[in-house]
């Protein structure tokens, strides 16, 4: 079978840690040239040395998806060292629980900001590139709180349907001319649970995550089913989520 991954241009927000950081290492590992974007340097810097050392091929840009301009960068980077950009991952993302009633205003700004407005900056971002080659795929990392709807979660799941809307427009009205796939985790193993605030939340997630989350390497594999596919075929949503969860 055709590596239908090799020589893509993908570019991966919230690439230092998780989710980001093992997608851009699979990737890589099949011949994709990954570009990263995250906020952590260090983190990236050693993330693109670890791809190098082992054939890859990466490069990276500290960014925070908050700012237009920073994604704006990010996929210019792409374009000027490897000419084109097939894929835009929009992973970073950052979660807040608490009831409504509590009214966390900055939290939910923070949540809308990164999780909503940063996914449409990438978007933004990468679309221009797309009209121009012809083609493009968007990949938006979501999440199993926006399909079942549970106390704590109603803003961050929000923002994270808000995405799955707006995407499934996007489809539409491309023709066919981009590739649209929301791909919806439950527990993973990541960095999400720390961004909580309340200690007992935290704690309490935490705890059933270690019982049982799974690992990154799924939510990688599904972004590899999804860029794999042959051209005229869309791989729209995915859910991917521990076989006990409920």
């Amino acid at each position: 079978m055709e590596n239908e991954i090799k020589d893509k241009v993908v570019v991966i927000t919230g690439a230092s840690s998780g989710i980001g950081e093992t997608t851009a290492i699979t990737l890589a590992a099949q011949g994709a040239k990954v570009v990263l974007g995250a906020r952590r340097k260090e983190r990236l810097e050693s993330l693109v040395n670890r791809i190098k050392q082992t054939g890859g091929q990466a490069v990276y840009l500290v960014t925070d998806i908050k700012k237009r301009t920073d994604l704006i960068k990010l996929v210019d980077l792409a374009c000027e060292v490897y000419s084109r950009v097939d894929v835009m991952v929009n992973n970073a993302g950052i979660s807040h629980l608490s009831r409504i009633d509590e009214v966390q205003v900055e939290d939910w700004e923070e949540m809308i900001d990164v999780n909503l407005k940063g996914t449409l900056y990438g978007i933004a971002a990468a679309l221009p590139i797309f009209k121009r080659q012809g083609s493009g795929h968007i990949i938006n990392i979501l999440s199993t709180s926006g399909i079942k709807i549970v106390p704590l979660q109603g803003v961050y799941a929000g923002t994270k349907n808000a995405v799955r809307t707006i995407a499934e427009a996007l489809r539409q009205e491309s023709g066919g001319l981009y590739r649209v796939t929301g791909i919806s985790p439950g527990f993973v193993n990541t960095e999400l649970a720390e961004h909580i605030k309340d200690e007992a939340t935290r704690a309490a997630i935490k705890e059933k995550a270690a019982t049982i989350a799974i690992t990154p390497n799924a939510i990688a594999n599904a972004v590899i089913f999804a860029i794999s596919q042959p051209a005229n075929v869309d791989i729209g949503d995915i859910v991917i989520r521990p076989s006990i969860q409920d």
